[in-house]
């Protein structure tokens, strides 16, 4: 059975009309009339034998039947653009999606990424930063690395090492804390996670820290990091994640003692079979864990 002919041109109109919901800012980005992209959906319409839109007077509505054929048109025209893209300069490229916890990201990941650059030049690693939060599905990554304890639903986890938490602040407020008790005098920086402290207080020897210590709450240990650098206050972060500002001396450690919250893993969905540069990647990634830490990780 032949497969129709697929009016591509009709396609890619009704494409950015859809994004745009409007006949006359699709034809700018397609450089052509807005007739030519008013004809060329009315003829998709035809050939379908439904309505995509409802003509307003002011703009389009995009109808049940256009809503379900849009996201195919867009992961079809992003595939083809990720194909030719690899195609590009006769050399067949893959494309690896890859999202990071930032604090992961900027502190361990990007410092050692470039030697995996150098072994793999075929290989684009697009990275993509989150919050621990992130759906794998429908960002379309290949693998997700997050801080937990590698129990995720639908995921499989691989540890890659541990990031237990101390202290990190100014020289000027290092020479304050002679003890962690002198620690109730500062502002404390944390992250969303409320018990952090309290953990880290208790793994110090104090049998009654406070249930909820007062301090500053951020989203983002980067964040946290450089209000830590700014002098805003005492960061309870992972030391391993800020090697380069304890070896710059823009942040010290007061204390040698840590609170073992979770590890860092390295998760892909279940049902996603790892592909070939996936594990390139994987084995890649482990190896640099066992150069930095051994058998500590």
């Amino acid at each position: 059975m032949t497969r129709p002919y697929l009016p591509l041109n009709a396609l890619r109109a009704f494409e950015a009309a859809a994004r745009h919901l409007s006949f006359t800012h699709a034809a700018d980005e397609l450089n052509v009339t807005q007739a030519a992209v008013s004809h060329q959906v009315k003829l998709l319409e035809e050939r379908l034998g439904v309505a995509l839109f409802k003509r307003l007077p002011r703009g389009l509505m995009i109808t049940a039947e256009g809503e379900a054929l849009l996201p195919v048109m867009r992961e079809s025209f992003d595939r083809m653009a990720d194909m030719l893209e690899r195609l590009e300069g006769g050399e067949v490229r893959d494309i690896l999606h890859i999202g990071a916890v930032g604090t992961f990201a900027v502190g361990w990941l990007l410092p050692r990424l470039a030697r995996f650059q150098v072994r793999h030049p075929l290989i684009d690693v697009r990275i993509s930063t989150h919050n621990n939060r992130v759906d794998m599905a429908s960002e379309g990554l290949d693998y997700a690395i997050r801080f937990g304890d590698g129990a995720w639903h639908g995921l499989e986890a691989q540890r890659l090492f541990d990031a237990p938490l101390s202290p990190l602040c100014t020289p000027r407020l290092a020479e304050t804390l002679r003890a962690p008790s002198d620690l109730f005098r500062q502002t404390l920086l944390r992250s969303y996670r409320e018990s952090e402290w309290s953990h880290w207080f208790t793994a110090a020897g104090i049998t009654r820290p406070p249930a909820r210590p007062c301090g500053i709450t951020f989203d983002s240990s980067l964040a946290m990091m450089e209000a830590a650098v700014q002098g805003v206050g005492v960061a309870l972060a992972p030391p391993r994640m800020f090697a380069r500002q304890l070896g710059s001396s823009q942040v010290l450690q007061p204390f040698d003692i840590h609170a073992a919250l979770g590890s860092y893993w390295l998760t892909r969905l279940k049902s996603r079979k790892p592909s070939t540069v996936m594990t390139t990647f994987a084995n890649w990634l482990l190896e640099e864990v066992r150069l930095a830490y051994g058998s500590e990780a």
